[in-house]
């Protein structure tokens, strides 16, 4: 149980502009997006169900996290842990250079560690914080693989299962996931049945002063009653889109939930920009607060920031 609640609380993760948003110090503070006005959909070949049809379908999301190991580039990783007070506790550092080829791939260029991190027998004060080191230190640390397209976490109890259920939660909303007790049902907001609680709206945009883009966002219905809206887990799901060719540049999720196994109020953000044609990842924010029985509160936000990508022949 005590994988399944890290896997709900890291990943139950694009624009500041959420209603559930945990009201503290933010790391992320940079803006990306400026809307300029609502969409006029005028054609019945592009609409809603264009979309949803995008959402679900996409794998190049999460492709762009394998080829980025294919480049060297400079990550930047803030991390910070809070107190029941949401006062600052703990901070962590990295900036590392990261290198395509050859036996080292992390380079660190500064490390710092302050307040409440480490536990005395060396290992992380928070849970949250591991599960950082497991998606993104391996990530930077590991060779390109050219794999096929994501597959969809299955039941189980492998450490590779709970891999599986962490890659489709991050970079597939909408799809079921098998396995998750309570949970695996409440990520298909996509379906007949689910649709009646939210409603949606789409805008043009620009991203990064220079991209053309769609902004699709997926929010529970006002009018609903209070049991009705605690019942739903995925509060919101925004979705960026390349005009040019509806590519998936952005995507920011906000889940909340509770039962009697855990608590959690989650706000994760992850951008994406091109390099030499490919699209890959630029910044991904998160927030979060989870409680588990038996284990200390959890609260934590970070923002990593990828830059200077160059090819190996730099």
């Amino acid at each position: 149980m005590k994988k399944l609640g890290l896997l709900i609380v890291f990943v139950c993760c694009y624009l500041k502009n959420s209603g559930q948003e945990i009201v503290r110090f933010n790391p992320d503070t940079i803006k990306t997006i400026q809307l300029d006005s609502v969409v006029n959909i005028t054609t019945q070949k592009f609409g809603v169900e264009t979309f949803i049809n995008a959402i679900i379908t996409d794998n190049s999301f999460y492709q762009a996290f394998r080829n980025m190991k294919k480049y060297g580039f400079i990550a930047e990783n803030r991390i910070f842990t809070y107190d029941k007070k949401n006062k600052v506790d703990g901070k962590i550092y990295r900036k590392i250079k990261h290198h395509p080829s050859g036996p080292v791939k992390m380079e660190y260029l500064v490390k710092q560690d302050t307040g409440k991190v480490y536990k005395k027998n060396g290992k992380y004060q928070l849970y949250t914080i591991e599960m950082f080191d497991y998606i993104f230190m391996n990530a930077y640390n590991s060779e390109f693989v050219a794999e096929g397209p994501m597959t969809a976490g299955k039941g189980g109890e492998s450490n590779q299962s709970y891999k599986d259920k962490l890659k489709t939660l991050i970079f597939a909303p909408g799809r079921p996931i098998k396995g998750l007790p309570f949970i695996g049902s409440k990520t298909q907001i996509f379906t007949a049945n689910m649709r009646q609680y939210y409603d949606y709206s789409y805008h043009s945009g620009m991203y990064l002063d220079s991209i053309p883009v769609y902004r699709f966002k997926v929010t529970v219905k006002p009018d609903l009653s209070n049991g009705t809206k605690d019942g739903l887990m995925i509060k919101e799901l925004t979705t960026i889109f390349d005009k040019r060719n509806f590519e998936i540049l952005g995507r920011y999720v906000d889940m909340k939930y509770s039962n009697m196994l855990f608590d959690f109020n989650v706000q994760m953000n992850i951008e994406m920009s091109y390099f030499e044609g490919e699209k890959l990842p630029t910044k991904i924010s998160y927030q979060g607060n989870w409680d588990y029985p038996f284990k200390k509160e959890e609260r934590a936000s970070f923002l990593i920031v990828h830059k200077d990508y160059h090819s190996e022949k730099r």
